[in-house]
């Protein structure tokens, strides 16, 4: 047992303290896209808040709080600065996977006697897992994309399992856990669009070896949670028997969400700061249109904001029902889950670009406007592997309202 750094700290508490940290982290922005990642100071700052043990198990020194508790830091993060949101999501959210997954053994070695545990991860399996004949896997690959990778004290990847014989295709998927020791962080994010302070580095392994209990033979993408899960029992929550692909969708949606929350705040700044060409004695704000655009959009951040907690607490829900015997936490539930996840951080982009971006002047579409940041980041939002599967995962949803099998429609290209 690992003692919390905090047992009395609250949920409501540790998103107070999210938000309190909003504006420097607004501050820290074009740092945090200088040095391609978030500074040190921002690292501190999380680590004394507690931000990255939220989904943490307590008997490993967490906090052990729910789906809407993180996804509401997550948010207030992004409205700070959506890099540093994407990163810190994307570090601290992985440990569920693994508190789920790993066996006791497993668990109490990657905790350690401290607690400190933060994973980049990728959905792409690079290289093969090679049996070394000791007890060990060998990986050796370069992991792209990986998210937080610079203040990550883990890697949670995947790759294939090698074959038996020279000829033979690989095997099937090898989920892994690497610890920090055995790979080095690539400097090579650089010249992104946006999300350029998000650490999205590779990391590369070159001949590293882990116990093959720090390896599970599954997908991340179709993790067996039916029933529950070692880590479920271990620590007696049902969120750790939980399916990623919608988790993964509703971090994505909580970001969005933040960064649109971030425009609608710089708006608010510029009509109120932006004279009137007519009438300098006025300002922007004072006209209804003006009024209008920013109205509507808060109304329809915060409708899918509304999703995004309701539905954070339904997957929960689905969680305690999976365990308790009551109903399988199916594929079908995660693709209906992933679905208004993904619907949600949607919503939010449209309101960033089609009235917010859109109708606050051209001079702030230039370098160094925060629009022009929360723009960019958004933009390369949707280029991600995540809003990649929406046509799928509409098929999906509407074979299963038909009864017709969806499972067969793969979610990545």
């Amino acid at each position: 047992m690992i003692a919390v750094p905090e047992p009395a700290l609250t949920e409501r508490e540790l998103i107070e303290r999210a938000v309190e940290l909003r504006p420097a982290l607004l501050e820290r922005q074009p740092e945090t896209e200088r040095l391609t990642h978030y500074p040190k100071d921002t690292h501190d700052d999380f680590l004394r808040a507690g931000f990255y043990r939220v989904l943490q198990p307590r008997r490993y020194g967490g906090y052990e709080f729910g789906l809407p508790t993180f996804y509401r830091v997550v948010t207030e993060t992004a409205r700070g600065c959506p890099s540093t949101g994407w990163a810190l999501s994307l570090t601290a959210a992985h440990v569920l996977q693994v508190a789920g997954l790993f066996d006791e053994k497993a668990q109490d070695e990657i905790f350690g006697d401290d607690g400190e545990f933060r994973a980049a991860s990728t959905v792409v399996p690079i290289g093969l897992a090679r049996p070394d004949g000791d007890g060990h896997v060998v990986l050796d690959g370069t992991w792209p994309y990986s998210s937080g990778a610079p203040y990550s004290t883990h890697y949670l990847g995947q790759t294939l399992r090698a074959p038996e014989k020279p000829g033979d295709p690989p095997g099937p998927f090898v989920l892994f856990l690497a610890p920090r020791a055995i790979w080095t962080v690539v400097d090579d994010w650089h010249g992104a669009l946006g999300l350029r302070g998000s650490g999205s580095n590779s990391i590369r392994i070159d001949e590293g070896h882990v116990p093959t209990y720090f390896t599970r033979e599954v997908s991340l993408l179709d993790l067996p949670v039916e029933g529950g899960t070692p880590g479920s029992k271990l620590h007696g929550n049902a969120m750790y028997a939980g399916r990623a692909p919608s988790f993964y969708h509703g971090e994505l949606a909580a970001i969005m969400i933040g960064t649109a929350y971030a425009a609608a705040d710089e708006y608010a700044r510029i009509i109120a700061e932006r004279p009137l060409i007519a009438d300098p004695t006025r300002t922007r704000s004072e006209l209804h249109d003006y009024q209008r655009h920013l109205g509507e959009a808060l109304g329809a951040i915060r409708t899918a904001e509304a999703a995004l907690l309701r539905n954070a607490e339904d997957w929960m829900e689905v969680c305690r029902r999976n365990v308790s015997g009551e109903a399988p936490f199916t594929s079908a539930e995660d693709n209906r889950l992933a679905l208004v996840f993904l619907t949600a951080g949607r919503m939010a982009w449209d309101v960033l670009q089609g009235i917010l971006f859109r109708t606050a002047g051209s001079r702030y579409a230039r370098d160094g406007e925060r629009m022009q940041r929360y723009f960019r980041d958004a933009a390369t939002y949707w280029t991600h592997v995540g809003p990649t599967m929406a046509e799928p995962l509409y098929r999906r949803v509407g074979r299963d309202r038909l009864g017709l099998p969806s499972d067969d429609i793969p979610l990545l290209p």
